[in-house]
């Protein structure tokens, strides 16, 4: 396996926990959502993102609802659910016992 192709999928591992945390606190639009990741490294695109909202509002872990744009139709802005609160709290844990078990295999 290429080492592009294995950072690619790390990055895709961790995206649904960065979503959750970039909406655990107000609501975004998937192209402010997509800016975000972008500058966090986590380099995603349309066809990426739109997949993964789908799969967390079908899960109940995130909803929507639609906005007048000044420049054109309205838009669908994301935010979290308290079934996403609470499963956003259960991975937190599960990152840092997965980030305590990777440093703690590198002494």
């Amino acid at each position: 396996m290429k080492l592009e192709n294995m950072k690619a999928q790390m990055r895709k591992g961790v995206l649904e926990l960065c979503v959750l945390l970039l909406l655990e606190h107000t609501e975004a639009y998937p192209s402010d959502i997509i800016k975000q990741l972008k500058e966090s490294k986590l380099i995603v695109v349309e066809g990426t993102l739109y997949p993964l909202l789908n799969r967390l509002k079908n899960s109940s872990l995130l909803s929507y609802h639609w906005k007048e744009s000044k420049a054109g139709p309205p838009r669908k802005y994301y935010f979290i659910t308290q079934d996403g609160k609470e499963v956003l709290t259960e991975m937190r844990g599960t990152w840092k016992e997965l980030n305590h078990a990777v440093d703690s295999t590198n002494k």
